[in-house]
């Protein structure tokens, strides 16, 4: 089981280091879904993606000795959005006179793209960085429990059935069900927050 990742605090201190191979592959495994996400979301094909990912990561491996956080607007988060924002408007402009041939559709999400504000693409890599973060707290809290106890989870707050058909289903009291349930959304919360924390210790 992969351990979560230190503070993002001390991380960021350690991926300033070239030398720190280990920092910059934790770093990598956290924010490249992110980034991959982010960018299908505002219209660049899979292969575009991935290719926007290779260039945001370098990029911040070149800048990421300058960053220097001095308040909420310059979070890292902040600092990478702009990064990704950047460099998705320089991927649609550089694939617009190709793939308009076709028609205009490329040149209205461009269009789109370079009139959105800054922040909805700061609340998408928010949001995009929330879903890998449970993503990974359930891999480490599905680790942790027994089966059943992260079956009844499953079947209850991820597919959304009721805690009868779970009871049914699983063959276990109504009430083990329930704090089954509750004891894993406790570890969930936990584990996000250890993730969380440099938000505020920064």
């Amino acid at each position: 089981m992969q351990e979560f990742p230190e503070t993002s605090e001390t991380l960021i201190g350690r991926v300033r280091d070239p030398s720190d191979r280990a920092a910059w592959e934790t770093f990598e495994q956290l924010y490249r879904p992110v980034i991959f996400r982010t960018a299908r979301a505002k219209g660049l094909q899979h292969s575009d993606a991935l290719d926007l990912v290779q260039q945001v990561l370098f990029s911040v491996s070149s800048a990421i000795s300058r960053y220097e956080r001095r308040g909420d607007e310059t979070r890292f988060r902040h600092w990478l959005s702009r990064i990704t924002r950047n460099a998705i408007l320089k991927a649609l402009t550089r694939g617009a006179p190709d793939r308009a041939a076709g028609g205009s559709d490329v040149l209205d999400v461009l269009s789109t793209v370079a009139n959105e504000e800054s922040a909805e693409t700061e609340s998408l890599i928010q949001l995009e960085y929330r879903r890998e973060l449970f993503q990974r707290a359930a891999e480490q809290v599905r680790g942790e429990v027994a089966e059943s106890t992260w079956a009844a989870f499953e079947f209850t707050v991820l597919q959304g059935r009721s805690i009868e058909a779970a009871s049914s289903s699983l063959g276990l009291p109504v009430g083990s069900i329930y704090a089954a349930r509750s004891r894993v959304m406790r570890r969930l919360r936990n584990a996000v927050q250890t993730f969380e924390q440099w938000e505020t210790e920064d």
